[in-house]
């Protein structure tokens, strides 16, 4: 009778281990699924990982776009700039001007316009790299529709654009007098004279 007592306690004890084991697991469990939840639920935080700063060159106007509050063209000088706010994920981005600070956003009739919340989804674009080595936006929200311009650099409806149209092919470029920090390291240029010299410098010739 003495033993039972005691064997009684020992499983009492394996049984409060086994309870306070299992609670630290769910706890962790309802945790991470916090975490993923907070992280996954809010776009916005996403959508603001990664911010360029550059011009979008129109190939058919042959100026730049320009966002001027709700009226958006591509008859911008050089120095019209483009604040762009890529997603963590893939290659979707959210477009404003760095004066005005409006997005460019696609209405569900295809018409471009801008707007102060880039928030909405009609505000999201995806780039397409092309062959030709311009780019095209894509809206994330109606696909198949592309950002484009008309010769006179007026918006075009996105219901009436193709990937191939020239319209809808733009190009990137960096604000006048600077330089994108990667394309310093991507090229290293190395002239004749460079060549010579290491070749004199290897093979020295003796009198």
């Amino acid at each position: 009778m003495s033993l039972l007592p005691s064997r009684f306690i020992y499983v009492c004890l394996h049984f409060l281990v086994f309870y306070f084991q299992l609670q630290e697991t769910q706890q962790s469990s309802a945790d991470f699924r916090f975490y993923i939840e907070n992280h996954t639920r809010n776009p916005d935080d996403l959508s603001r990982k990664q911010i360029r700063i550059y011009q979008l060159y129109s190939r058919t106007t042959g100026k730049h776009v320009q966002i001027l509050g709700k009226k958006i063209n591509a008859n911008g000088d050089d120095g019209a700039l483009l604040v762009v706010e890529t997603e963590t994920f893939g290659s979707h981005i959210r477009i404003k001007g760095k004066e005005s600070g409006y997005y460019i956003c696609m209405k569900k009739n295809g018409k471009i316009i801008g707007k102060l919340n880039g928030r909405n989804q009609e505000c999201v674009f995806i780039e397409e790299f092309l062959e030709n080595n311009y780019t095209a936006l894509v809206s994330a929200k109606y696909k198949g529709w592309y950002l484009g311009f008309n010769r006179k650099g007026k918006p075009k409806k996105g219901s009436r654009t193709t990937q191939t149209q020239q319209e809808v092919h733009f190009m990137k470029r960096q604000p006048k007098g600077k330089v994108d920090p990667l394309e310093e390291f991507r090229f290293t240029t190395v002239t004749k004279r460079t060549r010579r010299a290491r070749r004199l410098k290897s093979n020295p010739k003796t009198n």
